[in-house]
C-alpha cells in the first residue's frame, strides 16, 4: 500500500522531464520492465514532481507480447529520440529471434545520437549484436553467460547485477532492474530520493554493480562445506579444460578417495558425474542460444569428439545434439 508523505526534496530539476524510452522486444521477461517503470513512477510520486517520464515502443508499433504471454499496448513503433532521451531495451526469451536487422539499424542509428542506452535482462545480447558494447564492460542474465562469451569476445562480460559503462548500461535481469534504475534516480537526483523509492517499494538492500547476480556455491547447492565448495568453483571455472577429480582433491588437501566419499555423501553422485553435468549443461546453453557448431559446443565444453559428445548428452537428456537444436534453437537474425 502507498501511503501518503512528505515529498522528498530534490535538487537539479530542470523543467522538462527526463525520458525513458522503453523498448519492448518480443518475450520480454515482464519482471525486469515492470521493476524499472515502478522505479521512475514512485520518483515522481516521492518528490510530488514529474521528474521522469516515459512512453512504450516496439518493432510493430501496436502491440507486443511478454514471455508471460500477456500482451502489451505501444505507444509508437522505433522513433526518432532526442540527445536526452534514455532508451531502455527490455529482453527475454529468445533473444536472437528478436534482435531483427531493423531493430539493429535503428540502435545503431539512434547511438550515433550518444544518447544513453541500457539493456534489462537478455537485451545485453542485442545491445552487443549491434556493436554498442565493443570495448566496454556489460553483464547479462547468467543463463545466457556462456553463449554470449562464446559470441561477443570483443566485450568484457562480467557477472555483476547491473553494469554501467559511460552511457551504455546493463542489468542481469529480474530485480537487477531496481539496482540500475535507483542508481540512475540517486545520480539524477540524490540518494535520498533513491532511498524513498526503494523503501516505498520494500526493498531493503540496494545492491551496487559490485555485487554478483547468483547465490553463494553453498548456498545453490544447499551444502555449507568449505572444501566441497572450492572444488565446484574449479570445475565451473574449467569448463573447457576440465581438471582431474586427483588434482581437484589435491587442490584442496584430500586424497581423491576422500573426495569421492564427500560428493557421494553431500550430492549423492561422483565427482566424474557432477563435473559433467555442469559440462553438459553449458553445452545445451550453447546449442540452444548461439549458432555455434557441433563440434565448436563439443569442444568449448571439453569434449574431445563429436561422438563421445554426442554419446554423453544422449545419456543425459535423452535426445541427441542435433535433435535439441533442430526442434528448440532459433536461429540469431542479423
Amino acid at each position: 500500500m502507498e501511503t501518503s508523505r512528505k515529498p522528498v526534496e530534490v535538487s537539479g530539476v530542470t523543467g522538462k522531464p527526463k525520458r525513458f524510452v522503453f523498448v519492448l522486444m518480443e518475450n520480454f521477461t515482464l519482471m525486469s520492465f515492470s521493476a524499472a517503470l515502478e522505479c521512475i513512477r514512485l520518483a515522481n510520486r516521492m518528490s510530488g514532481q514529474q521528474l521522469y517520464d516515459w512512453t512504450l515502443v516496439g518493432e510493430h508499433g501496436e502491440t507486443v507480447r511478454c514471455s508471460a504471454g500477456t500482451e502489451f499496448k505501444l505507444d509508437s513503433g522505433f522513433c526518432e529520440l532526442t540527445r536526452d532521451d534514455t532508451l531502455i531495451l527490455c529482453g527475454g526469451i529468445d533473444v536472437q529471434k528478436a534482435t531483427t536487422k531493423k531493430l539493429i539499424s535503428w540502435l545503431r542509428r539512434e547511438a550515433r545520437k550518444g544518447i544513453a542506452i541500457g539493456g534489462l535482462c537478455t537485451a545485453s545480447y542485442a545491445m552487443a549484436k549491434a556493436g554498442l558494447l565493443d570495448g566496454k564492460r556489460a553483464t547479462i542474465h547468467w543463463e545466457n553467460h556462456d553463449s554470449f562469451i562464446e559470441e561477443f569476445d570483443e566485450v568484457e562480460l562480467t557477472k555483476s547485477v547491473f553494469v554501467i559503462d559511460g552511457n551504455r548500461m546493463s542489468t542481469a535481469g529480474g530485480t537487477a532492474a531496481i539496482d540500475l534504475i535507483l542508481n540512475r534516480i540517486a545520480s539524477d537526483y540524490g540518494s535520498d530520493l533513491a532511498n524513498a523509492v526503494a523503501d516505498q517499494m520494500i526493498y531493503s538492500t540496494i545492491r551496487t554493480d559490485q555485487d554478483t547476480q547468483r547465490l553463494s556455491v553453498p548456498s545453490r547447492i544447499g551444502v555449507r562445506h568449505p572444501k566441497l565448495s572450492q572444488v565446484i568453483r574449479e570445475m565451473e571455472a574449467n569448463i573447457e579444460e576440465p581438471i582431474s577429480p586427483s588434482t581437484l582433491a589435491k587442490e584442496v588437501g584430500m586424497s581423491t578417495r576422500q573426495l569421492e566419499r564427500l560428493f557421494r555423501r553431500y550430492l549423492n553422485r561422483s565427482p566424474k558425474r557432477y563435473y559433467m553435468e555442469l559440462r553438459l549443461q553449458k553445452a545445451r546453453n550453447l546449442l540452444m542460444q548461439t549458432d555455434m557448431s557441433v563440434i565448436n559446443v563439443a569442444l568449448a565444453c571439453g569434449f574431445a569428439s563429436p561422438s563421445h559428445f554426442s554419446k554423453c548428452y544422449r545419456a543425459h537428456y535423452k535426445t541427441t545434439p542435433y535433435r535439441e537444436r533442430g526442434s528448440q534453437a532459433s536461429p540469431a537474425q542479423e
